[in-house]
């Protein structure tokens, strides 16, 4: 018998609708295993058992009743430290916000209670969701479950949701909340063997969403399968007038889209995407997408997207200069932590940002008020914001003659802590599949399709047009169904 903690998330909310199993029972048993794996992975940082238990009692008492039952009733999820929660400490892994405890919830969070769902507590994030393998935290690092073959060495679940990845892959949760700005869903859903969806930019309220760089943040799930995926999107998003770019149309009923035919659908393949370096497990990979793809009906083509070779660059000046405007309030005055010193007011805000912040946050914020200042806005933001448009214009065309795109979702799988935090050009070129989706504000799915020959998942990524998240999950479940992947990590925590 499958253990509880193994349970994809349609399959235990099934399971707790039909009384097979109740809330507190499903609770304790992730409660358990977070309480026993949690010291070797680090994936929470905050655990909530009084909470979770209580939240799973109530959702017993309604499923008892069986009326008016949530979505997700009584199904334990994690939360990415970054989603405010009432009640409950929200830090965005960063020292500068203390022990900051939220008055209010955000929006997606509140979508997950309403809709039944029960917290089991925060997890581990890059500090501000700044980074690709989860080594800015304040709280550490969390640990992949997954090892290379016969390399004992802790790898990354990717960044910044590697603790939501890292809880989900290793059952400490059925599914988890995460936000992308750059690729930080689709990323880590790759290097840990699951699914992960980044919506169409509004789709997801930010309102409560601790600000990376709000032109760019997306909300959106972390999920061992594309339907456990759909279904948390689905009650995640919500129109909401407290988020001024939040999408005012009813979210579409995307849990059906799994399973449906993608015949007659002209898939795109980005030639520029065949980038230089790229191992050959990841082109090899590709091209069995093509296949699969091609095999269950579509048509292939290629196309071109030429602005490409400047995303990269165009995304690491707006998103340092969104930063450093939204981070400016982190100043130690109204909350968060502080640090007091001898002098002024102005050596304080000083004083406290500089222990506040780590070093890649302050990087980032060093470059966007860089780019931002007299004499440099123009020749680098909005030079970067013109390339931004070209790149949005670059998908517009190819549209218009396909219906999805298909690539790698990374040029690498998980690599090992320290292999490349040194270097933070190498480490930013992790996201050089996944940044033209953010820039352009477009849904896209990675699904994991393989491995390579270490052993470590790899993923695909769909891309699909603007407010069409069903041609990604129709498209993932093909690529899911076709790659049959079944592949687990060997259990050494």
């Amino acid at each position: 018998m499958t253990s509880l903690t193994e349970l994809k998330l349609t399959d235990a909310v099934a399971g707790l609708k039909s009384r097979t199993f109740s809330s507190r029972e499903i609770t304790q048993a992730f409660l358990d295993a977070i309480d026993t794996s949690n010291p070797h992975l680090n994936a929470y940082v905050v655990v909530t058992h009084d909470k979770a238990l209580a939240m799973a009692d109530a959702a017993d008492a309604r499923l008892a009743k069986g009326k008016k039952l949530g979505r997700l009733e009584g199904a334990p999820l994690g939360i990415k430290d970054l989603f405010c929660t009432a009640g409950v400490r929200t830090t965005a892994c960063s020292n500068i916000l203390g022990e900051f405890t939220p008055t209010y919830e955000s929006t997606v969070t509140a979508n997950l209670w309403d809709a039944g769902a029960v917290m089991l507590g925060k997890l581990n994030m890059d500090e501000f969701a700044m980074g690709s393998s989860n080594e800015t935290s304040r709280f550490g690092p969390p640990t992949s479950p997954w090892r290379r073959k016969g390399d004992n060495r802790p790898l990354t679940a990717g960044g910044s949701s590697g603790g939501s990845a890292t809880a989900v892959a290793a059952d400490l949760c059925l599914a988890a909340t995460a936000s992308d700005t750059g690729g930080s869903i689709r990323q880590p859903a790759a290097f840990a063997g699951l699914v992960g969806i980044k919506p169409t930019y509004g789709r997801a309220s930010r309102y409560g969403m601790v600000a990376f760089a709000s032109s760019l943040d997306q909300a959106g799930p972390l999920a061992k399968t594309v339907r456990d995926s759909a279904l948390m999107l689905e009650v995640m998003c919500s129109p909401d007038p407290r988020d001024s770019t939040s999408i005012r149309s009813p979210v579409p009923a995307w849990t059906k889209a799994p399973g449906k035919s993608i015949k007659g659908m002209t898939i795109g393949v980005p030639k520029e995407y065949r980038v230089d370096g790229m191992p050959a497990e990841i082109e090899s990979l590709w091209e069995k997408g093509v296949e699969w793809l091609r095999a269950a009906g579509a048509r292939i083509v290629e196309v071109s997207l030429p602005h490409t070779k400047y995303a990269l660059p165009a995304y690491y000046i707006v998103a340092p200069a969104e930063a450093s405007s939204n981070l400016a309030r982190y100043d130690g005055m109204r909350y968060g932590a502080r640090k007091s010193t001898d002098g002024g007011l102005t050596d304080t805000y000083e004083t406290t940002r500089a222990a506040g912040f780590g070093l890649e946050v302050q990087r980032r914020l060093l470059i966007g008020t860089y780019v931002l200042s007299a004499g440099y806005y123009d020749a680098y933001y909005l030079r970067a914001q013109k390339v931004r448009a070209r790149i949005l214009a670059d998908f517009d065309a190819a549209f218009q003659s396909v219906d999805a795109l298909l690539t790698p979702t990374t040029p690498t799988a998980a690599f090992a802590y320290g292999e490349r935090s040194g270097d933070p050009v190498a480490m930013y070129l992790n996201d050089i599949f996944t940044v033209t989706a953010n820039l352009s504000g477009l849904p896209a799915i990675s699904v994991p399709a393989g491995v390579d020959a270490d052993g470590l998942p790899l993923g695909l990524q769909v891309i699909g047009k603007p407010l069409d998240e069903d041609a990604c999950f129709k498209v993932g479940a093909v690529i899911e169904e076709s790659a049959g992947f079944n592949a687990r990590p060997d259990r050494w925590w």
